[in-house]
């Protein structure tokens, strides 16, 4: 445990974090990963009661190609979704269908988020999964109790979000709500949200994906951007905390030069025509990226929740900062970090450390006890957190 004789993020001058949107080419990697991973994982548990070796986070979204068109456009080659890693293909002698698995999981996810993506048309599908190595898979092998980690890898998580964190966060969510969806159809599932705060003033620069089939002009498309901008400033005004708040929308956009000016696509993502997606560079596991913080270089999304430590620790390293800045009074900033051995129990990490920024006149020996008691509580419920992991009942993106 160590105290961090620092600011904290809220309080230092310049702070910029991104978000990644629901139709985001890496956002939908990540995401769809994970519910392969998720769909994977409930299959092993209903043959064999267990989760079985598997890694599904070498993930690809091959932008596909596109007419834009004024009115709409059309598809003229769809997207390649790409599944790489390992699996275990058989289990008690049995084979298991993995890549019918991935692929179903794939279409619904696509089917449940995408508005103008069909999976079946928009989409083709390459399972590149193989057989794990021997060394991996013999640690599901190895008895009761949490399995042995993977990896040798590492993970810190943070807590609170700052301000700015939230705020970034919360528009790009509100930007593809339902309730927006149904009032602005046009309005794409591609959002991007880059937040740069300078001291109390904030500037935000707003990507979104409009759908050429609801814009039937160029003059059409610029007076709906403007309509979405005044939404955006309107809840910036109900939501931000800052003195000062800026936002700019698909800062490109360039009049006189008919859809080649203006950010269009078919289907509401730049995958359609114009951008790829890969697993592990969107967003971290609280939902944003955050430059101002140390990251976990690991992937989360699509790794086997019962072993991997680059998702496990990943996401409990974020858990165990929020229990301890929730539970433990005079703390303005918690970061944990989790290393793992190779082979070593999951629930006996190599290492476990706090750094904590603390209220001013707090002693870290008056807070050690209680930070100490929630890291070893959440330690010990490790399986119960795997289990849920396995289940998909926690987000990753």
């Amino acid at each position: 445990m160590e105290r961090l004789k620092r600011p904290s993020v809220e309080e230092e001058r310049i702070e910029i974090v991104e978000r990644k949107g629901l139709g985001h080419p890496d956002y939908i990697c990540d995401s769809i990963m994970n519910r392969a991973s998720v769909e994977l994982s409930k299959e092993y548990l209903k043959r064999v009661g267990v989760v079985m070796h598997h890694n599904l986070d070498k993930g690809l979204l091959a932008a596909g190609e596109v007419e834009v068109r004024f009115g709409g456009g059309c598809v003229k080659k769809p997207m390649l979704l790409v599944f790489g890693d390992r699996a275990t293909f058989k289990v008690d002698g049995e084979e298991v269908p993995v890549a019918d698995i991935l692929i179903r999981a794939a279409k619904g996810w696509i089917k449940e988020n995408l508005r103008f993506v069909d999976p079946e048309e928009h989409v083709r599908y390459q399972v590149e999964v193989k057989r794990g190595s021997e060394a991996l898979t013999d640690i599901f092998r190895r008895g009761d109790g949490p399995l042995g980690a993977n990896d040798t890898s590492a993970a810190v998580g943070y807590a609170p979000l700052t301000r700015t964190e939230r705020l970034v966060l919360d528009l790009e969510r509100y930007l593809n709500s339902r309730e927006l969806k149904r009032s602005y159809p046009e309005a794409g599932e591609d959002v991007k949200v880059m937040g740069f705060r300078n001291g109390e003033r904030l500037e935000l620069t707003v990507a979104m994906a409009f759908v050429d089939r609801f814009i039937e002009s160029e003059e059409a498309y610029f007076k709906r951007k403007e309509e979405v901008h005044e939404l955006i400033m309107e809840f910036l005004r109900q939501r931000s905390p800052f003195k000062e708040v800026e936002a700019t929308i698909n800062a490109l956009d360039r009049r006189g030069r008919g859809v080649r000016g203006v950010y269009l696509t078919v289907l509401g993502t730049s995958a359609d025509g114009a951008d790829c997606g890969q697993v592990g560079r969107g967003n971290r596991v609280n939902g944003v990226i955050s430059l101002n913080r140390p990251m976990s270089s690991e992937a989360a999304a699509g790794k086997n929740p019962v072993s991997h430590v680059g998702k496990i620790y990943n996401l409990l390293s974020h858990r165990m900062a929020e229990a301890i800045y929730s539970k433990v009074p005079g703390l303005k900033e918690v970061y944990v970090w989790l290393l793992s051995r190779i082979g070593e129990p999951i629930d006996k990490p190599r290492a476990a450390a706090a750094q904590l920024v603390l209220e001013r006149g707090v002693k870290l020996r008056e807070v050690r006890a209680q930070v100490r008691d929630v890291i070893e509580a959440e330690l010990s419920g490790i399986q119960r957190f795997c289990e849920d992991l396995a289940y998909g009942r926690i987000p990753v993106c």
